[in-house]
């Protein structure tokens, strides 16, 4: 069994994709519009989901907001230099809501940072020099 994706509900899909591709490097791996159903489709990745896991990113046409609510947490990437990649989103115009450091209530090994997407979905940076340890 494999994780082929994750879906989030985004309003506008070009900046979803402009976001995901220019911040984090990912790949526009298919986009295609269903007019019957009202909604567009678009996934990104770092490769196909044969190989990798990837976002499926859902623009239904119809909706002009979304409820973020309490039960998703966050997606996660792992990165080398946290505080470099901090600064270099901030430069984009990223929201970093939670700046670089260690998990509290933890041995402090792990440094994380928060940052959210145009849709406000939280993001998790987390330092894999770090982690990996």
């Amino acid at each position: 069994m494999k994780l082929l994706h994750a879906m989030i509900n985004v309003v506008d899909i070009d900046k979803s994709i402009k976001f995901y591709t220019e911040v984090f490097g990912m790949k526009l791996l298919s986009k295609k519009d269903y007019p019957g159903g009202r909604f567009t489709l678009a996934f990104v990745g770092y490769g196909d989901d044969s190989d990798n896991t990837v976002i499926e990113l859902t623009n239904n046409w119809d909706e002009k907001e979304y409820e973020l609510g309490n039960a998703f947490g966050h997606l996660a990437f792992g990165v080398n230099d946290i505080h470099t990649t901090c600064e270099e989103m901030r430069q984009k115009g990223v929201d970093v809501f939670r700046e670089p450091g260690p998990i509290k209530h933890t041995s402090g090994r792990t440094i994380i940072a928060l940052v959210r997407d145009p849709d406000g979905y939280t993001i998790e940076l987390i330092e894999q020099s770090v982690a990996s340890n």
